[in-house]
């Protein structure tokens, strides 16, 4: 199976980054997951992906997400939970934390997600929510503290300054050894390229991460030789990006070199998804052996292919 780490259907065009045409909703994400996608030459859907809201509508916005404290919080979490609920086989949620509502009120909202709707992991937004991550772990601790006690995942912005330079999580990483941190964006985004820092992280660090939409092609290559087969997982960061390319980052590995590692299909399958399946307690599955079964495969599940 194809899991997709970041994804963030909304009914509201994101407040922060401002993303031109109509909402990006649940139904259009379903449509693009279906793609289908072309993996080694064979057709390919995104089987679940973790969904949340866009960063820029987890802030106050005077006028349209102005609310406080819990309420606040319900707010902007109400299209991801209405999405995981009406597709569960598809969706899976995922909880954005912003303290700036609250220490106690996050933490009991990330227990109750958990707990009433299956979320799987948490998000920390440091640079959009405005806090030093390695320095405000008071404002921490009581989400890490519950994440640790549910087995969440905590996923992690990185790539931009002044807030969200990947080793600034260390601190709270090393507080809470029994949580897997996953370095999101790979340490680029529109701050800096930050690739050698998640790297060395996940080198270093047995409960470290990384999710590998963004991170350079060549990098990628560089860094699968050398980080535990474990560690790198697939994540797309739609929208803004399409998935289909950050696909291809993956596949890439299985050319040849120097642009590939000659890297084997089951490997593949572990990064496009396996991995973190078996992080969540799913089953992991085999890649299709053969175009005929991946596309029968497809049919089953309804999506269309062309004649």
């Amino acid at each position: 199976m194809i899991i997709d780490l970041s994804c963030y259907p909304t009914d509201l065009v994101d407040l922060a980054w401002r993303h031109d045409g109509a909402p990006f909703t649940g139904e259009r994400l379903l449509q693009m997951m279906d793609g289908p996608y072309y993996v080694n030459g064979k057709p390919r859907r995104i089987d679940k992906a973790f969904i949340q809201p866009p960063q820029g509508n987890t802030i106050y916005t005077h006028e349209v997400m102005d609310l406080e404290g819990k309420a606040a919080i319900r707010q902007y979490m109400a299209y991801t939970e209405k999405m995981v609920t009406e597709h569960p086989d598809r969706f899976l949620g995922c909880f954005v934390y912003n303290p700036r509502y609250g220490t106690a009120n996050g933490a009991e909202e990330i227990e109750r997600y958990a707990k009433e709707f299956d979320f799987k992991m948490v998000q920390l937004q440091a640079n959009m929510h405005a806090y030093r991550p390695d320095r405000a772990l008071d404002w921490l601790r009581p989400a890490m503290k519950k994440c640790a006690d549910l087995g969440l995942m905590v996923k992690v912005h990185t790539g931009d300054g002044p807030y969200s330079i990947p080793t600034e999580f260390y601190p709270i990483i090393r507080e809470f050894p029994e949580v897997n941190f996953i370095l999101a964006h790979f340490g680029v985004q529109t701050g800096g390229v930050y690739v050698f820092e998640p790297m060395q992280m996940a080198l270093d660090t047995p409960s470290v991460y990384v999710e590998s939409g963004w991170c350079l092609q060549s990098r990628i290559v560089e860094f699968a030789k050398v980080l535990p087969k474990h560690k790198i997982l697939f994540g797309s960061d739609t929208p803004p990006n399409e998935p289909g390319m950050w696909i291809n980052l993956l596949e890439v590995l299985c050319h040849e070199p120097p642009q590939g590692l000659n890297l084997d299909e089951d490997t593949l399958e572990d990064y496009l998804g396996n991995n973190v399946a078996r992080m969540i307690g799913l089953e992991a599955t085999k890649p299709p052996a053969t175009v005929e079964e991946a596309e029968a495969y497809l049919r089953q599940h309804g999506v269309a292919l062309a004649a």
